[in-house]
């Protein structure tokens, strides 16, 4: 599987951080399911983003690139997002992206204009299928990322670069190769890379729905040109994110990053909930309200798994537990193999957590091991549940190393047993002041934090 990465330049956005969580779905469920997964995603380098917002920082290429590369690996950290088995850096493939414009220039398929290399559409007979484009229809420069110097002396406006010749503003940012000095075009890079780290044809290739074209369309028709091979089974691609049905945009006072939304004080965990919410080919419309239902499902998924914790009966019940799973699990998975349906694997676990609960008071410490072990199963895919409770139970921790609960508790159970029930309600709420929930349970009492989110 590849899948297209940042081009790092800057701090990667929302829009970038829900493609990169739809893939992450994508590869926890297939190794759910039992396949065993190569996951290849690019680091764009160089370009003409990177070259000037270099130059301006004053910094070199490699220095400027390799800074933000470290924060998006941060933020993959943040999100839970599993990392690539490979991460190659396009300044690495240049020999790789050579090669491929030699045999495209061999085949006819490519030719060489005021020092730049370019791929001939006309050439190319099946060019634009992805997207379902006639070649008369093509746009030039649909991509946006050409610049005046990018023009050169092309044959055909619908021709697009394989290696731009050398520009002064281009400063040191530049290859001297068998091809001439100059650096790759963007669309060669992701070809290089794939071919190198999979092979000539792999399973499933993903991306926004803004890069079916051009970026895809070139892709498919560089990399078909030079091998003569299908290049990719199958292309998966996630819809837009909007905020507030608005086009994310810094004019618009709209444009977030990951470091927005912890400077508000958001657990990205729950970013990463909104962002798996939506079906990936629907468009996303993100609010800071969905914050409240992400929370919410959040609150869920640790009361229940805080409940399971607390059980510590070990008789025997008439609770058929692992017909719940059972049958929780064959509905789970029926909606995630129909293309990733989230909403429905999650109506699918919380009916069985509601089932579960009807019980709840007559579990067993071993059956309540099956239903945790289960909700964790799951987890796998869904990758938000366990690092949440992790961070519920380490500030349940903290603040009860921190305060006197350990007293209040022992002051209380006195005078439930004394029967004096104004006390224990006084010490109630005394507990509840200082942040705690507080519920008497048939195994004891327990104690859960009041707000932590």
């Amino acid at each position: 599987m590849y899948s297209c990465g940042p081009t790092v330049y800057n701090y990667v956005h929302l829009g970038n951080l829900r493609a990169y969580v739809f893939v992450d779905l994508l590869k926890r469920y297939l190794q759910y399911s039992g396949y065993k997964i190569k996951h290849v995603m690019n680091v764009t380098d160089v370009d003409d983003k990177t070259i000037r917002d270099s130059q301006k920082a004053g910094k070199t290429l490699k220095e400027f690139t390799q800074l933000y590369e470290k924060e998006f690996i941060k933020d993959l950290g943040l999100m839970n997002i599993q990392m690539p088995d490979v991460m190659p850096r396009a300044t690495d493939y240049i020999s790789e992206m050579v090669k491929i414009i030699k045999k495209l220039e061999k085949k006819g398929l490519a030719y060489r204009a005021d020092g730049s290399v370019y791929f001939k559409i006309s050439k190319s007979k099946k060019y634009g299928e992805l997207a379902g484009l006639e070649k008369q229809s093509l746009k030039e420069n649909a991509e946006g990322r050409l610049n005046a110097a990018d023009e050169y002396k092309k044959e055909d406006v619908n021709d697009f670069v394989l290696w731009k010749g050398w520009r002064e503003e281009d400063g040191n940012a530049y290859w001297d190769t068998e091809i001439g000095r100059g650096r790759p075009g963007w669309h060669i890079e992701c070809s290089a890379m794939s071919i190198k780290n999979l092979s000539e044809t792999f399973d499933i290739h993903c991306g926004g729905e803004d890069l079916i074209f051009p970026h895809h369309t070139n892709e498919i028709a560089q990399s078909e040109g030079a091998t003569g091979e299908k290049f990719v089974n199958y292309w998966l691609h996630n819809a837009h994110l909007l905020v507030n049905g608005q086009k994310m945009s810094k004019s618009l006072g709209n444009f977030y990053t990951l470091r927005d939304i912890m400077d508000k004080g958001y657990n990205p965990l729950l970013l990463r909930i909104i962002l798996l919410k939506t079906h990936y080919r629907h468009v996303a419309d993100f609010s800071f309200d969905n914050f409240t239902e992400a929370k919410s499902i959040a609150e869920r998924f640790v009361n229940f798994l805080f409940s399971l914790d607390s059980i510590k009966e070990k008789g025997k019940n008439k609770q058929n537990v692992k017909r719940l799973i059972s049958d929780c699990e064959k509905r789970f998975d029926k909606a995630m193999d129909d293309d990733l349906n989230v909403s429905e694997a999650l109506a699918a676990v919380f009916d069985f957590m509601n089932e579960v609960n009807k019980s709840l008071n007559t579990l067993n410490v071993d059956q309540a091991k099956d239903v945790k072990d289960f909700i964790l199963k799951i987890d796998g895919v869904f990758g938000f549940i366990e690092n949440i409770y992790g961070d519920y139970l380490a500030k349940l921790k903290q603040k009860i190393k921190t305060t006197e609960i350990d007293r209040l508790l022992k002051e209380r159970e006195e005078a439930r047993n004394d029967r004096d029930f104004k006390k224990s309600d006084e010490l109630r709420d005394e507990i509840q002041a200082i942040g705690f929930l507080i519920e008497d349970a048939k195994s004891g009492t327990v104690i859960k934090l009041k707000d932590w989110q």
